[in-house]
């Protein structure tokens, strides 16, 4: 009898412990399903007793939905239960680094990393916090250690590059694109990132078949990126491969007709770039085409000091009045501050680049002294 007592009240010991399970458990599933408004309306009013894990689990529902305070008010508690389960450690860092308390971010990175060492997120979020407090040696020393893990997540690859682009080493920050390239899934923002860069880094050293191959790739599993076909028709301007750019060029037109292009794209695109003396000259084409007679801009040749300053900008300009008279459609003209200059000559739709941008550059060299 007395073995049947002692079995009886180690089971009554042992209920509240089973039932703090089936609530991690339930939880746990809930979180997985990304059903953290019913984990916060369901769970989160009766945590008093909850264990540390059902307690994490609602932390992170709140950080999900970007609840910091609650967040952090969850983890904290899951944390005092139990000191040792990294998880938490890690949650209440990334919502302080979003909260940009950096300084406080690194303490519960440090000690998450401390609980489990082998991690790579833990090491990459890390990075974070040194990286937006612009020490950029000790975020570059994480985002390594991240990347030496056995599963390593894309973001350090990614931001490994990225400090070195910042740092103006690019020939280091193109070895780090190309292996992230290599490192990361294709299916991710990252990896599209990756070819971008490898595309401009390239394209700056002179590689132009390697960007263009970058930039082909990247097209092919982001249809709708419009600033990388920009960057192919550079290409295709700069080797004087003037059809196989014309795709690409039809391509942001169809896209300006359907309101598709946003920022700086959405009234021109670049189409040439190239040094002349001291300055780089940056060609635009606008998508503007006759309207009801009015004169508007059409090519334009941005001349840009080292100082990245435009001290002259050389245009061909829709002439209406020409076309009326007979004459050529675009007239190559040009402003110095409120002045307006017009060169005197003339170029219709069907005008050879080559002649117009030899043009250019005389009308350039005239004024810009």
């Amino acid at each position: 009898m007395k073995k049947v007592l002692v079995s009886f009240i180690l089971t009554i010991i042992n209920l509240p412990l089973f039932a703090q399970d089936i609530i991690t458990d339930e939880l746990k599933a809930l979180s997985k399903d990304g059903k953290y408004d019913q984990i916060i309306e369901q769970y989160a009013p009766k945590s008093k007793d909850y264990s540390a894990k059902s307690l994490y689990h609602i932390g992170v529902a709140y950080y999900m939905k970007g609840d910091d305070n609650n967040c952090m008010q969850f983890v904290n508690s899951s944390i005092q239960k139990d000191p040792t389960d990294p998880d938490p450690h890690y949650i209440k860092a990334s919502t302080l680094n979003y909260m940009q308390q950096y300084d406080e971010a690194i303490k519960s990175f440090q000690a998450a990393i401390a609980l489990k060492s082998d991690n790579s997120t833990y090491y990459s979020g890390l990075g974070d916090s040194y990286y937006n407090l612009k020490n950029n040696k000790l975020a570059l020393e994480n985002y390594i250690k991240a990347t030496e893990q056995k599963k390593c997540i894309d973001r350090p690859y990614s931001m490994i590059a990225q400090i070195h682009t910042n740092l103006k080493e690019n020939e280091k920050a193109l070895d780090a694109f190309y292996v992230a390239k290599s490192k990361i899934a294709k299916e991710s923002n990252s990896y599209i990132n990756a070819l971008f860069n490898i595309g401009l880094l390239e394209s700056q050293k002179g590689n132009y078949e390697k960007a263009e191959s970058s930039y082909i790739e990247l097209i092919q599993l982001a249809p709708n990126d419009y600033d990388s076909y920009a960057r192919l028709i550079q290409i295709y301007y700069h080797n004087k491969q003037y059809d196989k750019a014309i795709p690409y060029r039809n391509k942001l037109y169809e896209a300006h007709k359907k309101g598709l292009l946003k920022g700086n794209m959405e009234d021109m695109f670049c189409f040439d770039q190239f040094k002349w003396k001291e300055y780089s000259i940056q060609v635009f084409e606008r998508y503007e085409n006759e309207n009801k007679g009015k004169i508007y801009n059409k090519h334009l040749f941005y001349v840009i000091d080292k100082d990245n300053e435009i001290v002259f900008r050389a245009q061909t300009e829709f002439s209406p009045i020409s076309v009326e008279l007979g004459g050529a459609k675009y007239m190559l003209c040009a402003n110095i501050g409120s002045m307006h200059l017009n060169s005197g000559l003339g170029f219709n739709d069907d005008f050879k680049y080559d002649t117009l941008k030899a043009e250019a550059i005389k009308f350039i060299q005239k004024n810009v002294k």
